[in-house]
């Protein structure tokens, strides 16, 4: 799992490649909530283009960074899902409650 942030006009793209499943959840949520308190974005783009697995455990990061920016009074959108990650993020139905686009 690899993760690259860039912050620009208040906007953090959050980059995920690789393999996320539940051993690498823990340790990625920490980095991710690190990256998020330390740049205090209006808006979080959480870019999953080079993300080729996700298990549940992806779902549950969505919403634990849902509610981090909803605390800070900013927003999460997910973006360049793959087809295999978009499977379980639609069998999830989190959708409903963040933008998310292929």
């Amino acid at each position: 799992m690899k993760l690259t942030a860039t912050q620009e006009s208040g906007r953090l793209t959050l980059a995920l490649s690789g393999e996320l499943d539940h051993h690498e959840a823990k340790n990625l949520i920490r980095e991710l909530e690190e990256r998020i308190d330390t740049g205090l974005p209006r808006d979080c783009v959480l870019d999953l283009e080079g993300l080729r697995f996700m298990d549940s455990s992806g779902v549950a990061i969505l919403l634990k960074l849902h509610r981090r920016m909803n605390a800070l009074g900013g927003r999460l959108f997910v973006q360049n899902v793959q087809s295999q990650p978009m499977r379980v993020l639609d069998a999830s139905g989190i959708d409903r409650i963040i933008e998310i686009s292929a």
